[in-house]
């Protein structure tokens, strides 16, 4: 569903960027791997076996945003090797990931993806609207992580279509691959820069609307590299008209089907937080009603968060987070191991 709200968004989200290009630091460089002040800039062997550090190639991240706590959401351009799309790409790393105790330890990964179009075409490159100060993702995150209910995640926040027309987060034939995109140059990107997890353990997605649909899929496609999703007001099935034509396609990407697989398959087990406002259209509730009633079981695991008052918008999905979805995919994640050393 392509909410006229998102494309609001967007536009108010253009505007809270543009003020910030105003700040000192926006435009500089920055290495998330520099570590804290005094620390020892080379962390060494990792904490455990599952934690990976950073395989490189290394790219270059410049800042966009830097919160009150020091820490900063910083961009770069992405050349996908799998996919052959180039875009932007923007990482925020909590202030964790520069606390010398977890140095040598790997942090979970939360894909932020937007609904609408995400301004694709927008001169100041804004591609995302999670990385704006006027929604403050990142600020609300470290917040929960203070309070329990959210681990520090690695925030990345890829770009969701390459141009102005609806991708669905797939490899649709003679189309730009933005699945291939999502699901292994944006991994790639964050395994060649952070310490991560080798295990599913570690990777999760999270995304409304447009967005919601392609977490939702990307979760239920790939199970063994990925295991939580957040899905706000979601699309269940494809509907970009760009299947035509396409129908055996269309079908390996519908979410209905694969989670139809996988109940076949009996696993692995997946973790799938839905979301709605309680005044949402009535088929947004209703289509992720008839999905849980008929596919949550064995291993999916789901969960449905009603937002009351909520509308379809960024501000009141993260309200459904705190509430308790942010919560019921941590629990199933890992958490940074903490070193003695």
């Amino acid at each position: 569903m392509k909410h006229p709200l998102a494309r609001a968004l967007t536009a108010v989200v253009i505007a809270s960027c543009a003020l910030l290009t105003g700040c000192s630091e926006n435009g500089n460089p920055v290495d998330f791997n520099a570590g804290a002040p005094g620390a020892a800039t080379a962390p060494g062997a990792p904490v455990d076996r599952d934690t990976r550090m950073p395989a490189g190639p290394k790219s270059e991240f410049r800042i966009t945003r830097t919160l009150d706590d020091g820490t900063h959401i910083a961009r770069t351009t992405l050349n996908g090797a799998k996919s052959g799309v180039t875009g932007s790409v923007w990482v925020w790393a909590p202030k964790e990931y520069q606390d010398p105790k977890y140095a040598k330890s790997g942090f979970p990964v939360l894909i932020a993806l937007p609904g609408g179009l995400g301004s694709p075409q927008d001169k100041s490159g804004v591609t995302n609207y999670w990385v704006g100060g006027d929604i403050k993702l990142q600020e609300n995150l470290t917040q929960w992580t203070a309070e329990g209910k959210s681990l520090p995640f690695l925030v990345v926040m890829p770009m969701l279509n390459p141009d102005t027309r609806y991708h669905d987060g797939s490899d649709i034939p003679g189309q730009a691959k933005m699945g291939t995109w999502l699901t292994d140059d944006v991994v790639d990107l964050v395994k060649a820069n952070f310490r991560t997890f080798a295990s599913r353990d570690g990777w999760a997605f999270m995304g409304s609307s447009s967005g919601g649909f392609a977490s939702l899929k990307s979760v239920l496609k790939y199970p063994e590299k990925f295991k939580a999703a957040i899905a706000s007001g979601p699309d269940i099935v494809p509907d970009s008209p760009m299947w035509a034509g396409h129908p055996k396609e269309k079908d390996a990407n519908n979410p209905e089907r694969l989670a139809a697989q996988l109940l076949k398959k009996g696993g692995p087990d997946v973790y799938l937080a839905f979301q709605a406002g309680s005044r949402e259209s009535a088929s947004v509730i209703n289509s992720v009603r008839r999905f849980q009633n008929t596919y949550g079981k064995g291993p999916v695991h789901t969960s449905f968060q009603i937002i009351p008052g909520g509308r379809h918008n960024a501000w009141d999905y993260q309200k459904g987070m705190a509430a308790g979805s942010i919560k019921f995919i941590s629990d199933q994640l890992k958490a940074p191991v903490p070193s003695s050393s």
